[in-house]
């Protein structure tokens, strides 16, 4: 378990974009940091599939509203929480495994003047560091298939939420089981942990007391947008190696490469769920 902990720690940490990564680009753009907006940093710190539109689609089924407590499982560098606190008004706390990734994120809110309404806290998202009932939504983007037990973050989910509360998130899915080779190269290329199949979320959320809203099926987005930030991972690697920050390492860009042909294969895609306490 330890191992298997280290190991998603460290594919984070080496993962090309970086808050120093970040920073970098934005100076060289403006001449500065002083006075950076919110909107500034959103080329740079969506790190999920699909941009600023699939903030706003997961917006819309969490009903976010100006006012509303959000929680964002697996925060990385806060990238939708901030832009969640600028664009709906609500007031966000990520939980982040990585130490590294989660003082990257509240250093770059800061950097935005977002720090009264987005923290992020290192923590696990299967035993979280809040109280029960405090959350109108809970929303995670393509993170919880690093999670060794992604039932008890489901839980989590569901302890948080006050009654009515909406968990509304986006991951990957199997549409057939993977084979012992792919798992691996899927397990040490890019900390895949945990695989389900939509009959399997459905499954584990309806048991855990949640009521289910239709799913959307993204796999055939997720092929196409694969596939760009593949190409864009590449330029990073070569611009964050003059630059100086973690570039990733080969283990991740062969897997991405066979990422990008499972995922156009329809043998793994992407879901997004909605479901309702």
């Amino acid at each position: 378990m330890t191992e298997a902990r280290d190991h998603v720690l460290d594919f984070y940490t080496r993962h090309p974009i970086s808050r120093d990564h970040i920073l970098a680009k934005l100076e060289a753009e403006r001449g500065s940091l002083d006075g950076l907006k919110p909107e500034e940093m959103w080329p740079h710190d969506q790190d999920h599939y699909g941009g600023l539109a699939v903030n706003d689609a997961l917006a819309a089924r969490a009903q976010l509203a100006a006012g509303k407590q959000v929680v964002d499982f697996c925060a990385g560098l806060g990238g939708p929480a901030r832009y969640f606190a600028h664009r709906y008004g609500v007031t966000v706390t990520g939980i982040e495994l990585n130490p590294t990734r989660a003082a990257g994120a509240n250093d770059l809110t800061r950097h935005v003047g977002l720090a009264s309404r987005v923290k992020v806290l290192e923590g696990d998202v299967t035993k979280v560091p809040l109280d029960a009932g405090v959350a109108d939504a809970v929303v995670s983007q393509e993170a919880l298939l690093h999670v060794p037990d992604k039932r008890a973050a489901l839980r989590e989910a569901h302890r948080l939420l006050k009654t009515g509360g909406r968990l509304a998130f986006t991951d990957w899915i199997t549409h057939r089981p993977l084979n012992a080779d792919e798992a691996e190269t899927m397990w040490r290329g890019i900390a895949a942990q945990t695989l389900m199949s939509v009959d399997d979320y459905r499954t584990a959320l309806t048991e855990i007391g949640f009521t289910l809203e239709p799913m959307d099926d993204l796999t055939g987005e997720w092929g196409d947008v694969l596939a760009q930030r593949l190409a864009m991972y590449r330029r990073l690697r070569e611009e964050t190696r003059r630059a100086g920050p973690p570039t990733g390492d080969d283990a991740f860009y062969s897997a991405y490469e066979k990422l990008v042909a499972l995922v156009q294969g329809r043998v793994l895609g992407g879901g997004r769920f909605v479901a309702v306490k």
